[in-house]
């Protein structure tokens, strides 16, 4: 896969960076790790500038980010409701589950959504609870803005510095991200057994 990625920067620089990380956005299996540690290496070889580059991803994926936070918010936290009585046993979800949620990113929607987008696999997903439960446009907007370059950056920053090696990058996050993914099956298994001992019309 990095192989394009190293082609299409090379060819359109700034843009391509800005493009490639808007796709990552909308499609999670096109990963980041690959293409901002390409544009690292990039900037390491004098044909990009680091800040620019870093801007760039951040912009791209800042579009991915505000489109699947407009398309949950148009969804809205009240529509949701019919979908959780109907499916909430399978989903481990409830609606005081949904309604605390809710209270939650009221109160700490701008440290969650700040965290959510450092973290491999959860990042990719944080926009659409954000949008779903209401969070203001303008805090999803600054918390996932600097969240996203404190990523970029990382990311970008590994490949100045590994260059030819960048792929070790991938050699780290892969685990975490499998770490992670393990870890919410378990919850949700763990859950879904927890409510079925419990009854479906308990919370």
């Amino acid at each position: 896969m990095s192989d394009w990625v190293v082609r299409l920067i090379e060819q359109s620089g700034y843009l391509g960076v800005g493009f490639l990380m808007f796709l990552e956005t909308l499609f999670p299996p096109i990963p980041s790790e690959v293409i901002m540690t390409v544009a690292g290496v990039a900037t390491a070889q004098g044909k990009m500038d680091f800040t620019l580059t870093v801007a760039a991803g951040t912009a791209g994926a800042m579009l991915g980010n505000i489109f699947w936070y407009l398309v949950a918010r148009a969804l809205g936290h009240d529509r949701l409701r019919p979908f959780v009585d109907r499916y909430g046993t399978w989903l481990t979800v409830s609606w005081a589950d949904v309604e605390r949620a809710h209270r939650w990113f009221e109160r700490y929607g701008v440290t969650i959504v700040l965290v959510g987008r450092v973290m491999p696999t959860i990042r990719s997903l944080i926009s659409v609870p954000a949008g779903l439960l209401d969070m203001r446009f303008r805090n999803f907007v600054m918390a996932s803005t600097i969240g996203t370059a404190v990523w970029t950056a990382l990311l970008a920053g590994a490949g100045y510095k590994l260059q030819e090696n960048f792929e070790d990058v991938g050699r780290v996050i892969g685990p975490i991200s499998n770490v992670i993914i393990g870890m919410l099956v378990l919850i949700y298994i763990g859950r879904l057994f927890s409510r079925r001992r419990r009854g479906p019309g308990e919370s």
